[in-house]
């Protein structure tokens, strides 16, 4: 239930702060005074497009901000605490900014969401129902997901069943179009993928491999240096012809040790010296290992360097490096994978996307039974309502179109439309060009007191849904708002008396120009205010003592 909504630099309105109470609130005022603006908030807040034509002129953002009290709603509270949102006291406030610059903020709680989310939020809060869901009933395409939302319970399990079956079946369906559309593409492509692979294939290569035969190779082709410096090593440290270094550093060493306890700097200089020595001791024998081993090998030189041509070739091609070349094998393997298999397996593919199309047709059978089973019902459950609000005479139906050849949509095999027969005697036919502005009124009242038991939402707003009608329909349009606002906060934008007659509470939205801008006023009206503006609503400007007797009574009726 909407509590609380504050409005700043909205359209004509500079500040406006309103609190809500349950049941029913009318908003009345002449065209233009600012209601459809108020509206306008609550569904930004709900998650409506923004933009920058909604900023008050001459201010750089606008802001609103709004207090809900929670449904009770055990899916609701889980939406909420999925997206990490805290509820436990029960409210939520909803903040929204819209800069001229296009920044647009968005706040629940003091948490941080887009718009998206908030729509997803703003759904399960609020429920407007304006002049475009006049357009919906005019829209065929509109109505099997009102269809849908009549029976959601029996319809979104198979539906949910239908989309991902249709997903699949048209996956498979463009593989097997693309596959027959570009045969010659697809040929070309498999051509130069086996090319590609079985050259990188024979190639053999392995990761880190130039690397190690560019090491390799700089060893071959230095080999002279290093068994000269190899050799050098060994004969200076134990063959010269002198005294060996080794045997030099061994007498320094023995002399150096023998005077190590007659001073602290002598003993760590005989440390020194020891560690010294067996270190060039170790340096000896590896370097004469290593020549030991040492040997040059003109045919492997001759096979690194036509291994790393064959490499640099492939790099050129494939990639910069060795490392982009086993990669991008790896991708066109993948691929020339999936092509053979398709091209191998052609009629699989094709025998798949056939059991996949019966599998498919199956399902949205089995939901198109569901939706007809709940389009009987939904249409004596509208007849019922339009009955109550003298249209006892029409006839409502969902005409299913069924053509000979089956069509698969995301949405299932069905084509609806919502029909009508408003006079005996008449033929069916669409409801978008048979019925008066009056009678289409009525009928989406109809629909939405019997969604309106179903979707548990806790604030409804009418604008202006009563447009076209007067008498005894305007009272039965009334009754019918009335009766809804039973169990749903119900906010009210209306020009018919009798309307505003029912409401518990009363807004009169006026608007004024102060130093030539125009700003709206909102003032909550007492019994007799209530008089005078219902006699205003009766007559127009001139208000006479007939006018407000009878508006008197109007809302001794609604008592």
């Amino acid at each position: 239930m909407l509590q609380e909504l504050t409005i700043d630099n909205l359209a004509i309105i500079k500040h406006l702060t309103l609190t809500f109470a349950n049941q029913m609130t009318v908003l009345t005022g002449e065209t233009g005074a600012g209601k459809s603006i108020i509206i306008d908030a609550v569904g930004l807040l709900a998650g409506g497009r923004g933009s920058q034509e909604f900023i008050r002129r001459g201010e750089e953002k606008l802001s609103l901000q709004g207090q809900f009290a929670i449904p009770d709603d055990p899916e609701f509270d889980q939406l909420l605490d999925s997206l990490g949102i805290d509820h436990e006291d029960g409210i939520l406030i909803v903040s929204r900014e819209i800069h001229r610059n296009g920044r647009n903020t968005i706040r629940v709680n003091g948490q941080l969401i887009n718009t998206t989310t908030l729509r997803q939020i703003g759904a399960g809060l609020v429920d407007i129902q304006g002049q475009n869901e006049h357009q919906q009933l005019m829209q065929p395409e509109t109505h099997l997901g009102m269809l849908d939302q009549f029976a959601t319970k029996e319809v979104h399990p198979l539906l949910e069943q239908y989309q991902e079956e249709y997903k699949a079946y048209s996956k498979l369906k463009a593989a097997v179009n693309k596959k027959q559309a570009n045969e010659q593409q697809w040929a070309q492509r498999l051509d130069m993928l086996r090319y590609q692979v079985n050259e990188i294939s024979e190639a053999n290569l392995k990761e880190n491999e130039e690397d190690e035969l560019i090491s390799e190779r700089d060893r071959l082709e230095h080999f002279q240096q290093i068994n000269n410096a190899l050799q050098l090593a060994v004969t200076t440290f134990n063959e010269s012809d002198q005294a060996p270094v080794l045997d030099q550093v061994a007498t320094v060493m023995d002399a150096i040790s023998a005077i190590a306890e007659f001073d602290d700097a002598y003993d760590n200089l005989s440390k020194s010296l020891n560690d010294a020595y067996y270190a060039l001791q170790d340096v000896a024998n590896e370097a004469s290992q290593q020549l030991d081993m040492l040997e040059f090998d003109d045919e492997r030189l001759a096979q690194i360097e036509q291994r790393l041509t064959t490499i640099g070739d492939l790099e050129h091609k494939y990639g910069d490096t060795l490392a982009d070349v086993l990669k991008y094998y790896a991708k066109i393997k993948k691929e020339l994978d999936s092509m053979e298999a398709a091209a191998d397996s052609s009629n699989d593919l094709e025998q798949r996307l056939t059991e996949a199309e019966n599998k498919l047709r199956e399902t949205g059978r089995k939901l198109s039974q569901v939706r007809q089973k709940a389009a009987h019902e939904l249409g004596k459950k509208v007849h019922q309502q339009l009955k109550e609000l003298y249209m006892e005479k029409a006839e409502f139906e969902v005409h299913f179109d069924n053509p000979s050849h089956e069509q698969f949509t995301p949405a299932g095999i069905d084509q609806v439309e919502f029909y009508i027969r408003t006079n005996p005697g008449e033929s069916m036919g669409p409801l978008a060009k048979i019925a008066s502005g009056g009678e289409l009124s009525r009928v989406m009242l109809a629909l939405k007191t019997i969604f309106a038991q179903k979707e548990g939402v806790t604030s409804i707003i009418f604008d202006e849904v009563d447009t076209g009608v007067s008498g005894r329909v305007a009272q039965a349009i009334a009754d019918k708002i009335r009766l809804i606002a039973q169990h749903s906060q119900v906010l009210c934008i209306t020009h018919l008396p009798q309307v505003a007659a029912v409401a518990q509470h009363h807004f009169l939205i006026k608007k004024s120009v102060h130093d030539e801008r125009t700003t709206t006023r909102v003032t909550p009206l007492k019994e007799d205010e209530r008089v005078e503006e219902l006699a205003r609503m009766l007559s127009g400007e001139k208000i006479t003592q007939l006018t407000k007797e009878h508006a008197q009574e109007l809302l001794n009726m609604a008592k």
